[in-house]
């Protein structure tokens, strides 16, 4: 048996920054995604120490934050540092020791999620000022769906803009599913190799995804994490005429333009800027307040279209599952998207939230619903000691050997 690994994960959102110590006991650690449901030894992952600071994450209440946990959990042995990356671009598509190159590779992806890369590199570079000798691994939310079919990752777009410019769909929040998946295949008593699943991570930021026996065939977020589900201030999918109209004909720049797609849509734009939170603007549309209903109606009917739309990917459903901060605990959204997906096999009348993952579904049901809490601190830990120099070739950057 090996000895205990322990990891911290450093979580940078948009507006708020979570770090988790994780302690990991293993006989026998996976490295890939689509790992089994246990047979045989498996990573048993604890928690030992977490802070959340709700501050943007390069602010000085959340460096001060970050100064302090270290300082605090410096009696413990870190064997290593893990990062959450929103986006890896092209070239980073596993997690990958925080090297130049990679922080290089990193940072051509910025544009591509000005809201998080950016605040994640300088995240990166204070921590590794505060711990300059434990190897930093950035652990890339695309990585998960970086073996995407081809038919799923290309865009409809002419082959000379695809090839200069890199474009295809690059899929998100697959930290979160890659730690759902397993759950999934642990409740379902199931090999990960044997199941198919419809997945979606609803939080701050939302997405749909199609699982094949551990692997990605399709999800709803895109070149960057702006297209597909709408989400709490992000559009979602629109219409491009739109946008091409608003720059040239509704006066907009495109500062003006990003501003909006990014922090002024989605539930935000939907409830007239009334709020952003699903727990404030349920309630507020039981009462009857007209533009928080339309808002919560929008979002459920554009959460069953991409549902539906990425079903097609799969012979069947073995489950439906639901994580993130809305689909874990936000139950009347769970209800509104599986009361309209009859079609699948789906059926409403779930039950309420629970306090472990598990069923909300009838005992029975055709299609079970299940609700997974999000742990991507969780698995950046598992992503960060395969990529550590004595666990495997540490190289995650395409084109690159060790």
């Amino acid at each position: 048996m090996t000895e205990p690994v322990a990891v911290l994960t450093v979580n940078g959102g948009s507006s708020s920054l979570r770090l988790h110590l994780v302690r990991i006991d293993s006989e026998n650690h996976g490295e890939n995604h689509g790992e089994g449901r246990g047979e045989g030894p498996e990573a048993t992952e604890t928690v030992i120490a977490e802070h959340t600071v709700e501050h943007a994450p390069d602010t000085p209440p959340a460096t001060k934050a970050l100064n302090d946990f270290v300082r605090c959990v410096g009696m413990v042995s870190i064997r290593g540092v893990g990062h959450r990356l929103v986006h890896g671009g092209p070239r980073l598509r596993r997690p990958t020791l925080a090297d130049d190159e990679a922080v290089a590779a990193a940072r051509e992806a910025a544009p591509l999620a000005p809201v998080h890369v950016p605040s994640a590199l300088r995240l990166l570079g204070t921590t590794r000022t505060l711990l300059p000798h434990v190897p930093h691994v950035l652990c890339p939310d695309t990585a998960f769906h970086a073996d995407l079919p081809e038919v799923a990752s290309t865009y409809p777009l002419p082959k000379s803009w695809r090839d200069r410019h890199g474009l295809r769909r690059f899929g998100f929040h697959g930290l979160s599913y890659a730690w759902a998946v397993r759950r999934a295949a642990q409740l379902l008593d199931r090999p990960v190799a044997d199941l198919q699943l419809l997945l979606t991570h609803l939080g701050g930021g939302c997405s749909v995804c199609a699982v094949r026996g551990g692997r990605s065939v399709d999800t709803s977020m895109g070149f960057t994490p702006l297209e597909g589900v709408p989400m709490t201030k992000r559009s979602g999918s629109v219409d491009p005429g739109i946008l091409l109209w608003l720059l040239e004909r509704g006066g907009l720049t495109p500062e003006e333009l990003s501003d909006g797609l990014y922090q002024h849509s989605g539930l935000m734009g939907l409830s007239g800027e009334r709020s952003a939170d699903t727990r404030e603007l349920v309630p507020a549309a039981e009462r009857g307040d007209a533009a928080a209903r339309l808002a919560m109606d929008v979002f459920a009917h554009r959460l069953r279209r991409e549902l539906a739309a990425a079903a097609t990917s799969l012979d069947r459903i073995d489950a439906v599952v639901f994580t993130g901060e809305i689909g874990w605990d936000q139950p009347e959204v769970r209800e509104a998207a599986c009361a309209g997906l009859g079609l699948l096999g789906v059926r409403g009348g779930l039950a309420g939230n629970r306090e472990d993952d598990g069923p909300v579904s009838a005992p029975g049901a055709a299609v079970p619903v299940l609700v997974v809490r999000p742990r991507e601190e969780l698995q950046i830990a598992r992503d960060t000691r395969t990529a550590l120099p004595s666990e495997r070739n540490p190289s995650g950057v395409v084109g690159r050997r060790a």
